[in-house]
């Protein structure tokens, strides 16, 4: 695989934004892929997933979104604290969660759910918030029955087996995520970044793009990180099942990746 130097792989990503559509790699309509722009990106220029053909690939992460795409960016997948308790599949799942859409169906009659996106600014439908400690320098998932919404019928069955299973008070242990290991992990994974936009089109049932901007995002600051979590710009999403747990992610408004850095450069 050929490396490119910083200043050739923009000048080859520029050739791509000038020379029109191009057809998603994925089955982006029957099933939504929204990895599809990068990886459509990462197969024009040759390159396999995340494999920048950079000298210096690992300080730089390529991401992709849709023009006019309002869904979250993955930022990192990263597990609550303390990981020996093993948060999701021994405490959310069994003693916070509801019953899967598909038990009886696709899954067993049994099987259990927990998917919470769920935000630094206001609690969920369940009652379930982020809260950013600065003073704990941590990231705390928390539960306040008293924050659902228990004039939806399901929901206030739902707070009435959570107190069966386990009571309403605080949730035990406490999940949280440390600010230097957020710091750390979610540093080294996008501390630059090649950042691509593109419009989209239907022909045939599969999607195609049309690549229209570049964003060279360099400087990542946790600073910056934390003014977005304060400002309800970033969420954690857990999606787990009792069969699987699909991660727990990191996740941010995908127009507000660019106020995670200190320099960010535009090229159409």
């Amino acid at each position: 695989m050929k490396l490119y130097t910083k200043e050739e792989l923009i000048k080859t990503i520029r050739e791509i934004i000038n020379d029109g559509w191009y057809k998603s790699v994925k089955k982006t309509i029957d099933k939504r892929n929204d990895g599809a722009v990068g990886n459509t990106l990462e197969s024009l220029l040759g390159i396999k997933e995340n494999n920048l053909p950079l000298p210096n690939a690992r300080e730089w992460e390529l991401k992709g979104q849709r023009k006019h795409s309002t869904s979250l960016l993955t930022l990192k997948h990263i597990e609550p604290s303390p990981t020996g308790a093993k948060i999701v599949s021994s405490v959310l799942l069994p003693l916070y969660g509801w019953k899967h859409k598909e038990a009886g169906k696709k899954y067993p009659e049994t099987e259990m759910s927990f998917r919470s996106t769920t935000s630094t600014t206001a609690y969920t439908n369940r009652g379930f918030k982020v809260v950013v400690d600065s003073n704990k320098r941590k990231f705390i998932f928390v539960f306040d029955a008293s924050s659902a919404d228990t004039s939806n019928p399901e929901i206030s069955t739902w707070v009435n087996t959570v107190e069966e299973r386990v009571g309403l008070g605080s949730i035990n242990p406490e999940p949280f995520w440390a600010f230097d290991d957020l710091k750390y992990k979610i540093g080294s994974k996008i501390m630059n970044c090649f950042y691509v936009i593109a419009d989209t089109k239907i022909e045939d049932k599969h999607e195609y793009f049309k690549y229209e901007k570049l964003l060279i995002l360099s400087g990542f600051t946790f600073e910056k990180f934390l003014n977005c979590a304060e400002n309800g710009y970033l969420y954690v999403d857990f999606d787990a099942r009792t069969g699987h747990n699909h991660g727990t992610k990191f996740r941010l408004r995908q127009d507000k990746l660019p106020s995670l850095y200190e320099q960010v450069n535009v090229i159409e």
